[in-house]
């Protein structure tokens, strides 16, 4: 029996996945690693540590293994727009990975946005928004910032990557620097029409070439990872999202998945059609597999899995993250407590880094039941939002397929469903990211032919929307808040406080 190698690195864990042909999972390992809050918006991890928990997943699955001969590709999917610069020679990072959810670079962002012209045309060329959440300006601070970085980076002694690259470079043999065109498409340093590196681009965030690593296709040879005595070739590599939308079989224009992790993102494919937008959505390259490239919309999400997290270690409110949903009111009645999601700003369609999250209503008779439903509310409510932007901008929305680990959360799935009026699918297998992985490698390796031959064929569970008027008044309410707390947060950002 053929097997595919997968490693799915993320953005508090990583893990490693064994399928077979049929892409049934035969065994996996997980490792979770710490994130790390220097300032306020700020969120690092150690490239080490991302890196050791990588080969401590795939020592445990290959070691579960009766055999490794039979593995005959690896997929590797990655969490996007992560930044990390390291030493040629040494392979070390110069400074910790500054995560995509990072906001240090806000201030200057919004000062290149003051020039539309400037704001326009890396628009039109990255089809992204000058943002703190990719990688150009994360970049730019760290050669800015680390003593002696601008200097090695113009010697051609540094490297730069999302983790994608910096697992290629340290776990291939031939120390290959390489990205896929779906990560090099998060950097906003890609231009999406002639497909390479942009030297405009380059040049407005004082960036070297030198530093960037060769974009290749996601079904690309991508070097050799050596286990033992064997030998498996790297032939997929997409970053998570592109990921969960091929391990959701979304190959027809409008079709679209949601994954719930981390963050929370949206995705229609769109086939050759780069999407222009005007409310706030990205156009991104959903892939490129056998020479075809297909582009993506996508509405982005920063606090999702991370307000779970937050409930349960911070507020100690449960001890593990599914017994949340014993929480959950069905009807979505939080007793008018509301909660806005911004741990770290807001993505789509606000893109506002400034806001941070915060409750509103709490009263003497709020209990944990209205704050762990008001968190579960803020997630459909925020989803609503890219929703309704899709569709005002012409893409009919006739369902959504959700994956990710709060998709086993099944009285989150029908309240997602009541309050954003859409129906909601859930495929028997929730690891759309990992499985996107295997199938781009199986077709990398020649195990599967082409992307026809990838549809899903294990079935879903269904949730039919069944949208109250409870349902649409509290999303109204929500609402008329998160347009008062920007309002609010623009003031605040503006008084000059003097001791």
């Amino acid at each position: 029996m053929k097997k595919i190698l997968t490693i799915d690195q993320g953005t508090t864990s990583s893990r490693s996945i064994i399928f077979n042909n049929s892409f049934d999972i035969i065994n996996e390992s997980q490792q979770e690693y710490a994130l790390s809050f220097p300032k306020d918006g700020w969120v690092e991890a150690d490239a080490d540590d991302i890196l050791n928990s990588v080969k401590k997943t795939l020592d445990c699955v290959i070691e579960a293994s009766l055999s490794i001969s039979d593995i005959v590709c690896c997929g590797i999917t990655n969490q996007r727009e992560s930044t990390v610069i390291w030493n040629k020679s040494t392979g070390k990072a110069i400074y910790p990975v500054i995560i995509w959810q990072d906001r240090r670079t806000s201030e200057f962002c919004n000062s290149l946005k003051q020039d539309k012209t400037t704001s326009d045309m890396v628009t039109e060329k990255t089809g992204l928004l000058v943002d703190p959440y990719f990688s150009a300006t994360k970049i730019r601070w760290i050669l800015d910032n680390v003593d002696g970085a601008r200097a090695m980076a113009n010697n051609n002694e540094l490297a730069f990557g999302t983790i994608d690259s910096f697992l290629i470079w340290n776990l291939s043999k031939e120390k290959n620097h390489l990205t896929d065109i779906t990560n090099a498409s998060r950097t906003l340093l890609y231009n999406i029409s002639s497909l390479e590196w942009d030297e405009d681009l380059l040049n407005l965030f004082n960036i070297p070439k030198s530093v960037l690593p060769k974009v290749v296709s996601s079904d690309a040879e991508f070097g050799k990872i050596e286990l033992g005595d064997h030998t498996i070739p790297i032939t997929g590599v997409l970053g998570d999202q592109q990921s969960a939308l091929v391990g959701q079989s979304c190959f027809e224009r409008g079709d679209m998945k949601s994954t719930y992790g981390t963050g929370c993102f949206l995705m229609a494919n769109t086939k050759n059609e780069i999407f222009r937008s005007n409310s706030g959505l990205l156009s991104t390259i959903a892939y490129k597999i056998n020479g075809e490239v297909a582009y993506a919309v996508e509405g982005s999400i920063f606090s999702a899995g991370t307000i779970i997290q937050w409930l349960r270690d911070e507020m100690t409110f449960f001890k593990e993250s599914s017994e949340s949903e014993s929480f959950i009111s069905a009807d979505g009645e939080t007793n008018n407590l509301l909660f806005i999601p911004a741990f770290t700003g807001l993505g789509a369609p606000q893109w506002n880094p400034d806001v941070r999250a915060g409750f509103y209503g709490i009263t003497r008779d709020t209990s944990k039941q209205d704050f762990i439903t008001a968190a579960f509310n803020s997630l459909c409510f925020q989803t609503n939002e890219i929703l309704n932007a899709m569709r005002n901008e012409g893409l009919e929305i006739k369902g959504m397929s959700i994956d990710g680990g709060m998709a086993n959360n099944f009285t989150f799935a029908q309240l997602l469903a009541n309050i954003t009026n859409t129906n909601i699918s859930i495929p028997t297998n929730t690891e759309a990211t990992a499985l996107g992985a295997a199938k781009v490698a199986a077709i990398g390796s020649g195990l599967v032919k082409d992307i026809e031959s990838l549809e899903n064929f294990d079935g879903s569970t269904d949730f039919s929307c069944n949208q109250s008027s409870l349902h649409r008044r509290n999303y109204i309410k929500w609402r008329e808040y998160l347009d008062i707390i920007l309002v609010l947060s623009s003031n605040l950002k503006n008084i000059n406080y003097k001791d």
